[in-house]
């Protein structure tokens, strides 16, 4: 009986200096990492408008918002992560190549990545102490998911479908847009009317 292969586990330190050598965008947990595929219009312009509404809230103070190519380093779960959007306002989370200590963080939705962001990062993300707001934003039609962190440590989940405003608190900035500036410009499907039987 053979044994199986064994797959050579990555350090932090060697994953972080392969990434900035490397053309492709890889996640990496565990010692293992994955690399991660390209986007669509719908998805950058989502992920687009989000940095744009977070960026213009952050000018002239110590929030950084970031898009898709800054990390966020999990130790619980000794994994690096590539959200599509990042907020962290805490002045200590100076590291240059990934944030330890995000207040914000935000994925758009795509069939590949789907079950990772509802699932695996969910947990994940929710181990940052730092961490109050996990967004999940639909590209098929106008539907965002927040889970916010409430006094206590709660977590709280809301859908958000109507044009209603979104709010957030990081430290002392205070962030607020609607769903219809989430999804600015981006023209989503509808589905085909039905027709009546002949």
């Amino acid at each position: 009986m053979s044994l199986p292969a064994q797959i050579p586990c990555l350090s932090p330190d060697d994953y972080l200096t392969d990434e900035q050598a490397s053309d492709i965008r890889h996640e990496y947990v565990g010692g293992q990492v994955f690399a991660m595929a390209g986007a669509g219009e719908k998805h950058n312009r989502i992920a687009g408008n989000l940095f744009f509404q977070i960026r213009s809230a952050t000018r002239g103070t110590p929030c950084g918002v970031f898009m898709s190519d800054m990390k966020v380093r999990i130790l619980a779960h000794d994994a690096f992560y590539y959200p599509d959007v990042v907020l962290t306002c805490d002045r200590q989370d100076t590291a240059s190549l990934y944030k330890e200590a995000p207040c914000l963080i935000a994925e758009v939705l795509s069939p590949s990545t789907e079950v990772i962001d509802r699932r695996e990062k969910l947990i994940a993300y929710r181990t940052l102490e730092s961490l109050r707001y996990y967004l999940l934003v639909s590209q098929e039609q106008r539907r965002i998911e927040l889970y916010s962190r409430e006094a206590g440590g709660v977590w709280q989940h809301r859908i958000i479908e109507t044009e209603s405003d979104l709010a957030f608190d990081c430290g002392d900035l205070r962030i607020a847009f609607t769903v219809a500036d989430v999804y600015e410009d981006v023209v989503l499907e509808t589905a085909p009317p039905l027709h009546s039987g002949q």
